[in-house]
This record gives structure tokens, sequence and C-alpha cells, in this order.
């Protein structure tokens, strides 16, 4: 079988994209996604997306990590989906798509910005001294002092494949504060057991801990290692945060085919 790829990028964050509205990758395995995320054997991808046909919807997003699983919502992903589809002719002015943790709206500025309107969120848990925030993934927010400097991978792993959290296993970020409205992140990510150089989900949970407002409109920009991302959110009270927008660049690198030849 060959395949038509597309890769795109959005803060670093790469995926491998596939235009499944025929659905001829319905029948991708686990161990194929793996291949074609390989950096070294295949295309090279932090995670792999299905662009499918949903009633009701502009599409459907289905989100693979590079281990090969189908896993929960990507923010940065999310983007990219969104500028792939207008770039193969689903123009909109305000995009409605379904995902995994239910339906997302997006919007592509004129200077090419995407905004992805996350879920909203209802509690954020305190866990010792550190805070666990589901965005549609589940993430661990950490925050320290000289965060260039911190060692994610393996601070990140043990905290993701401690007791607590082995099983379902979590993302993990590492959050310095800079000013009131401005924070760095890097992420220590599941399903690729990496830092990346982005990590959209992440990015929005680190900056609801940091939210500088305790009222009402929130707007933090966010350093991480691939460039900068903006998250915009109201703050309702203590555990509730609505109208969550996620804002960046989301890049298209280059597309090709690759033969799958015997592979299972």
């Amino acid at each position: 079988m060959d395949i038509i790829f597309h890769k795109y990028q959005g803060t670093g964050n790469d995926f491998v994209i596939l235009d499944n509205r025929d659905e001829r990758y319905n029948g991708l395995t686990v161990e194929q996604v793996r291949f074609l995320c390989n950096r070294r054997f295949g295309i090279g991808a932090d995670g792999l997306m299905l662009l499918n046909n949903a009633n009701g919807f502009d599409f459907e997003m289905k989100y693979y990590n590079a281990d090969g699983r189908e896993s929960t919502m990507c923010g940065n992903g999310g983007r990219c989906l969104v500028k792939f589809a207008y770039n193969i002719g689903i123009r909109k002015e305000k995009y409605n798509f379904i995902a995994v943790d239910g339906p997302h709206e997006a919007e592509i500025d004129d200077d090419g910005t995407v905004s992805l309107k996350m879920k909203d969120v209802s509690s954020v848990n305190n866990y010792h001294s550190d805070f666990i925030v589901d965005t549609g993934s589940p993430h661990y927010i950490k925050l320290t002092s000289n965060v260039w400097d911190y060692d994610v991978y393996k601070k990140g792993k043990d905290i993701r494949y401690s007791n607590a959290f082995a099983k379902e296993g979590i993302n993990v970020n590492f959050v310095e504060q800079k000013n009131d409205d401005e924070i760095i992140v890097r992420t220590y990510e599941r399903g690729v057991e990496d830092e990346t150089l982005s990590c959209g989900t992440g990015v929005t949970a680190s900056a609801l801990v940091c939210y500088h407002n305790e009222r009402g409109f929130n707007d933090v920009t966010v350093q991480t290692r691939g460039g900068k991302l903006t998250v915009e959110f109201d703050r309702v009270d203590d555990d509730t945060y609505e109208n969550i927008w996620l804002c960046g660049p989301a890049e298209k690198v280059f597309e090709g085919s690759v033969s799958m030849g015997n592979r299972q």
C-alpha cells in the first residue's frame, strides 16, 4: 500500500496527516503508524492524524501518538489539521470539527494564525505541591525556575512512570513564570516518551494554572522550545475555565508518498 502523506508542524510539534475522507486508511495498524512516525525509518513525527468525514461537522480528527496507539486530544495537532483542511479546499470562516474529547471550533486569521477552541475545564486539582489538569489530555504541571536548564527528559519520565501514573500515563509540564502574563513551558509527552518542542494541551493546562486575573478574561503568552503560543480564557471561578482558545502558527512542511510494502 502506498500512503500519500502531508507533514505539518505547530511550534515544532510535528505531525503526519492523511486525508481519509474516502476511508482508504481505516485499516492502519499500530505498527504502521509507529513506522510512519519513526524519525529514522519513516517520515518522522510526534503523532499522526486522519482527517475523516463526520456528519454535522466539517471533519473528524482522529489522533495517534508516535507509539502507534490512538490517543486523546492534541491541541497543536488540531490546529495543524485545520490548516490542512484549508489547504485541501475545506474553507470556512469558522470551522466546526469533532475530536475524541468532543466538538471544537477553530478560525484562521489573515496572518495565518490558527486559533482552536479547547474544551471547558471544570477542575484544577492540587497534587502535593503540583497540579493536574485535563484539557482534553491529562497533564501534570510543576512550577519551577530556570526551566531551560531543567532535565525535562529524566524528571518527566520519573513522574510519568511513577506508581500513580504508570498505567494510564500522563504528560508532564515544567513551567517557569516570567511575569504576570508570560510563561515558559517544556513538556514530556506520553506516547512520544520524550520531550517535544511544544504541546498544545500542555501549554493550555499550564496557562490555566498561571492565570493573572482572578475572574474574567486572561491572555497568557507561552514560550516553548518550538516558538510562542497564546492561550486566552475566561476564569469563572476557582475551578471553572471557559472560552479557552489556543492560538499560534501551523505550517505545512512537505508532502509525499511512502510505500508500506508488506509492513503490517
